[in-house]
């Protein structure tokens, strides 16, 4: 008996490490179903091509090199990129005004879509040659990119994986500030500044896609053109700051006794003011960005006798469970929105990944409706 014992426990170790092994071999197959390289291409900014000491003010110091193919860490994928979001954290960063965070890559690019090409330890929910878009913390710019798990997201139906990079920057950054911590309600009144860039034309279609038609939502642009366009992605007034008072003309359609519920503010500097005048009791004030200047002279005693809130924030340096917990609130309430066509990606302009420098060029001069993307392996789509 004791012998038989012995037999059984034999062939069963012998079964747990054939499974094992076929298990080892199972994964390693799928890790090698696509072959990824020590070195790829990436964007680098070049001393030599207008920057110094690799800090840069021009585009033309955008240039291709190769770097270290990254490999993903615990919770983390590696991604073939098809395409890379450009934004104004990578203007910043180019202009050596906006690091990246330590331990992060510093090549730009902070969304991209593409192909789930390597699993890094613990990721779960995922699988190689899944195709995704994805919030980076840097690298987006490249052939090869990693990305935390959790701040993945399938491609919607219908969504290109070009209009599929427009999304994360803009849609987190949206979710985030203007429904997480704005705390937009539904039916209520909202203004959002730059309502022709990535950030405006998603939050104004997100506002009135989760609001409803009963908010009214506001929006500032620099051209009667662009005002139109804007209105035609479902705002109720945009005005053109360049000839218009957006507070004047904002509290004449609002009328006595009504004010803005959740201000999304890109403009900072004098802005600032003209926002506080024209919010409800109780009004959320977001800062994101500050094109017109990082500090404001307010009213403090608007601020307190209309119980105001003054907040901001950067993507960048929120913790990858919190972006993992946007992502979660964009799939369950944004990505039906993006299916059935009620909300979409802007894309403007597509570029070649060896003319990264037009795409920057273009958004320096503000010539950019919507969003604008670099090439980097189309062929995925």
């Amino acid at each position: 008996p004791q012998s038989y014992a012995t037999c059984i426990i034999h062939q069963f170790s012998m079964r747990r490490i054939i499974s094992n092994l076929s298990c080892r071999r199972f994964f390693s197959v799928q890790n090698s179903a696509f072959k990824v390289p020590q070195s790829s291409k990436a964007i680098l900014v070049s001393p030599n091509n207008g920057g110094t000491s690799g800090k840069s003010v021009g585009p033309e110091a955008l240039v291709v090199g190769q770097q270290t193919t990254p490999s993903p860490g615990k919770g983390e994928v590696l991604l073939k990129v098809a395409y890379a979001g450009v934004n104004r954290p990578d203007i910043l960063q180019r202009q050596g005004r906006y690091n990246p965070p330590p331990g992060h890559s510093t090549v730009l690019g902070l969304e991209v879509s593409g192909t789930v090409v390597s699993l890094g330890p613990a990721v779960e929910g995922l699988a190689i040659g899944d195709k995704v878009c994805a919030l980076v913390n840097g690298g987006g710019y490249a052939e090869y990119c990693t990305a935390p798990q959790g701040s993945c997201l399938p491609i919607p139906k219908g969504l290109a994986l070009s209009e599929a990079a427009c999304v994360p920057e803009t849609f987190f950054t949206v979710w985030a500030n203007v429904f997480a911590d704005g705390g937009l309600p539904p039916g209520g009144v909202f203004l959002v500044h730059g309502g022709a860039g990535g950030i405006g034309t998603a939050a104004i279609q997100m506002a009135r896609g989760l609001c409803g038609p009963g908010a009214t939502i506001f929006t500032t642009a620099g051209s009667d053109d662009r005002c139109r366009r804007c209105e035609g992605l479902g705002a109720d007034l945009a005005v053109n700051y360049r000839t218009h008072d957006f507070a004047a003309a904002v509290k004449e359609r609002l009328g006595k006794g009504r004010g803005v519920d959740v201000v999304l503010d890109l403009l900072g500097g004098p802005a600032v003011q003209q926002n506080l005048s024209v919010m409800a009791p109780q009004g959320r004030h977001v800062s994101v960005a500050f094109l017109q200047g990082a500090r404001a002279e307010v009213d403090i005693m608007l601020i307190m006798s209309r119980r105001l809130i003054l907040t901001g924030s950067t993507l960048r340096s929120r913790t990858d469970e919190a972006k993992a917990g946007f992502a979660a609130a964009l799939r369950k309430h944004v990505w039906p929105l993006v299916e059935a066509g009620t909300v979409r990606p802007v894309l403007d302009l597509e570029v070649p990944f060896a003319n990264a420098a037009e795409a920057h060029r273009r958004l320096d001069a503000g010539d950019v409706f919507g969003k604008v993307v670099i090439a980097v392996d189309p062929a995925q789509a």
